[in-house]
């Protein structure tokens, strides 16, 4: 039975999802203390940043697509060593930051919703509870999905949506005037603060084995969700900032989007996005906890995915699940706001840049523009050292925390690795390498399936397109096949492809694309195509 493959839609909610989570309700207050007046200009800056580091992800995920994602990238491009190893021990520390800010935005929302003023007392012990609750729910292998996480989705999106467009009505515009604005520095370290809130777009990677149409789907599901977060912060930052004074922004640093509804909605605006808020991020703790937690500890234990992935949720692994949460629960509680945040973007900055220089020594495989990919590259290396000067400069205890998690990680794998002897995969994900060695092998596997189709459809002329056709394997990611008959059959191009796979006892996760025709339109459709009749390659076999 052929699975349900997930469209543009689906891919592109997942991106959208994964960045409208708690980053934005969690840091918008640091953004504006720091940018000031030119907060909008410092989400368009890490905005822009997220969208090239993007099309890193969207060539990667094309040429390599695996439920490992971003450490299957970094494995792919700079080998299983040491340094993709810490990077995947440090994405873990990243996410845990993430899991971290999503539980102190929740303590900071819920705290002022229910008292009225953010208490202390309070704020800690909602945070410590909705850590609690959800490391729970996953032991007992429960987890929201499906329509819920759809609806949760549409409903983030509509209440920030519906926020800026009544809010822009009432913005002050000399709150956002140039003399507001900062020193440049400022502004890009604010942008680099709120980079975390951009995280979350590289899940439509996970999925892109599921994808249909992957070539086409994948780069306008990451362009279209980095843009549409991008277009959505900027209109968040310009309402809050128009609407807010310095005083008011400072008072309210953690809550301060709910602050900022009060001049336009009221009260009932600052209860909507509170509660909006606390959905938000415990939907975002959810999410993490089960999704791209689950995959770096996995992969930091057993050096790939186990066979069970995707089965179970953290069966074989409850102690990371119980690890994970207790480090939440240290960061969350002992950190301030500042802290954690310079450190989760200092660690997604890192990995995002090794992601960036895989995509540009991969260039030949993936087809990417070296030096857009160059530029992502040392774009997120220049930020890390820019975020890194401007603490030492102001703050220099901001970085405590990232030293900790920095060094921290790297002598934590080395010892790991060192004692334990294991060592990462050369394929994060074994469907990847299956599919690899398939399309290495591929002129041996054309025979059973030629086989297959002749069984079924005697009438069909078959031919090989696309990449391999033209001995490119290197940048193949499937083997293209189209089946051309004198008329179009009455079968759907679906029902074709699940009987040939079954006859030729292929897995879902071949790479195999099946094109059907009728002879009428072969040459209008082979024109611009590499192509070959696969009889005449067996010929030149034999």
């Amino acid at each position: 039975m052929h699975s349900k493959k997930i469209g543009f839609w689906e891919a592109y909610s997942i991106g959208v999802g994964g960045m409208i989570g708690g980053g934005i309700f969690a840091v918008l207050g640091l953004t504006i203390l720091l940018a000031k007046g030119a907060a909008p200009l410092a989400f368009l800056f890490a905005g822009l940043l997220a969208l090239i580091t993007a099309y890193s992800y969207a060539k990667l995920s094309v040429r390599y697509p695996s439920e490992g994602g971003t450490i299957e990238f970094i494995v792919q491009g700079f080998g299983a060593g040491i340094l993709a190893a810490w990077l995947n021990t440090l994405l873990l520390a990243s996410y845990i930051i993430m899991l971290s800010l999503y539980s102190y935005a929740f303590g900071s929302y819920g705290a002022v919703l229910i008292a009225g003023v953010e208490t202390i007392w309070l704020k800690k012990l909602l945070t410590l509870a909705v850590i609690l609750f959800f490391t729970v729910l996953n032991l007992l292998g429960a987890y929201i999905v499906g329509k819920a996480e759809d609806l949760m989705v549409a409903f983030k999106v509509f209440i920030l949506i519906f926020f800026s467009v009544l809010g822009f009505f009432t913005i002050d515009p000399a709150k956002l005037s140039p003399e507001t604005y900062p020193h440049l520095l400022n502004i890009l370290t604010g942008g680099l603060i709120i980079f975390l809130a951009y995280e979350g777009f590289e899940l439509i990677a996970n999925t892109a084995q599921d994808v249909e149409e992957p070539d086409k789907v994948l780069p306008l599901a990451f362009y279209a969700a980095v843009i549409s977060v991008m277009a959505i912060y900027i209109l968040v930052a310009l309402v809050t900032v128009g609407n807010l004074d310095p005083s008011e922004v400072i008072k309210a640093k953690d809550y301060v989007l709910a602050e900022a509804a009060k001049p336009f909605l009221g009260r009932l605006g600052f209860i909507l996005i509170a509660i909006a808020a606390l959905a938000s991020t415990a939907s975002a703790i959810n999410a993490t906890l089960y999704g791209t937690a689950r995959v770096s500890y996995l992969v930091a234990k057993y050096g790939e995915l186990p066979q069970f992935f995707g089965k179970h949720i953290w069966k074989g692994a409850y102690e990371g699940l119980l690890i994970i949460s207790a480090l939440t629960i240290v960061a969350a509680l002992s950190f301030d706001l500042k802290n954690i945040s310079v450190a989760g973007s200092l660690g997604f900055l890192l990995v995002f840049s090794a992601v960036n220089f895989s995509n540009f020594r991969l260039s030949r495989k993936t087809g990417a523009n070296r030096f857009l990919a160059g530029i992502g590259a040392i774009g997120c290396l220049f930020s890390a050292a820019a975020l890194i000067i401007y603490n030492l400069k102001t703050s220099p205890q901001a970085l405590y925390s990232s030293a900790w998690i920095l060094g921290g990680t790297f002598i934590f794998e080395f010892i790991y690795r060192l004692t334990t002897k294991k060592h990462l995969a050369k394929f994060i994900d074994r469907k990847l390498q299956e599919r690899e060695e398939f399309l290495d092998n591929f002129i041996k596997n054309i025979p059973p399936i030629l086989a297959a189709i002749r069984k079924h459809f005697k009438e069909a002329k078959v031919y090989l397109l696309d990449e391999l056709a033209g001995e490119k394997r290197e940048v193949a990611n499937k083997m293209h096949l189209l089946l051309a008959f004198p008329k179009k059959p009455s079968q759907k191009e679906r029902e074709i492809e699940e009987l040939i796979r079954k006859t030729a006892g292929l897995s879902p996760h071949h790479p195999i694309k099946f094109s059907v025709i009728a002879s009428s339109e072969l040459e209008e459709y082979l024109r611009e195509k590499e192509h070959k009749l696969l009889y005449e390659m067996e010929k030149d076999r034999s």
